[in-house]
């Protein structure tokens, strides 16, 4: 994939995001991040499942596009769980905005905690899509290195409208909310940026460690986007079509 392309992607869907907020500014526009978030989620379990886990835990056996790379299996799932817990770490500051959790308090003060450990977790996601991008010269490497990436677009939609809902509900102007969200947009691909230019040799890892890593933390907000009911436990259609629509497209698409 032209690395131009992702790069413009990447901040697209971020904007793309703070243009929703813009566009609906109406107190139903939680429902719409909801059933947004529950399609991301169902997208982003459909490829840790169908691509990324069979890739990570296949690597040692040939299968992946770095065969020089692969971890023991067990490294795999002791780097997967790693990822698990770093999310929960990051949601403690975050206050669990990446699934949907948005606490608005109007004239609030800048969550600054939170817009940092997001920073964080997309810069993480960025490291291992850089790589892949720098290493994905296998015919078969294209879907492998596309799946990850929608994932990751997929992901940041929702994510931009929880915090752009966030950053109007401060006392910023509207300018100031926009180049803060612009800023969160940059850190994907300052993360893709460091991925390219730094070998993981240098850092001692690997491209499947770290990619073990954000599989962990994928399928720790998956996992919470679709498990976590809505309004008094109760079954909702709308999301769970929603869930069905992201994970059939996953499916289809790669």
């Amino acid at each position: 994939m032209n690395f131009y392309l992702v790069q413009f992607l990447l901040i697209a869907s971020v904007v793309l995001g703070g243009g929703v907020v813009s566009y609906l500014n109406a107190t139903n526009k939680n429902q719409y991040i909801k059933l947004v978030l529950a399609f991301s989620g169902g997208f982003l379990l459909a490829v840790i499942f169908q691509h990324l886990l069979p890739e990570l835990y296949g690597s040692h056996e040939g299968h992946a596009h770095v065969h020089t790379e692969a971890l023991p299996s067990f490294h795999v799932g002791v780097f997967i769980l790693l990822g698990f817990l770093v999310q929960l770490i990051l949601e403690y500051f975050s206050g669990g905005i990446e699934h949907g959790h948005v606490h608005v308090h109007k004239g609030q003060a800048m969550p600054w905690a939170l817009f940092i450990s997001l920073s964080v977790h997309s810069i993480i996601e960025g490291i291992p899509l850089g790589n892949m991008l720098r290493i994905g010269v296998e015919p078969t490497a294209y879907a492998y290195d596309a799946s990850f990436f929608w994932g990751i677009v997929f992901h940041q939609i929702p994510v931009a409208i929880a915090l752009m809902t966030l950053l109007f509900a401060t006392r910023l102007k509207c300018r100031e909310a926009w180049l803060i969200l612009l800023a969160f947009g940059l850190m994907t691909p300052f993360g893709v940026f460091m991925g390219l230019g730094i070998t993981t040799e240098q850092l001692g890892l690997n491209v499947n460690m770290i990619l073990a890593v954000v599989v962990g933390m994928f399928l720790h907000i998956s996992t919470t986007i679709i498990f976590e009911t809505t309004e008094n436990h109760k079954f909702n259609l709308l999301k769970l079509m929603s869930i069905l629509v992201g994970v059939a497209l996953a499916l289809s698409a790669f």
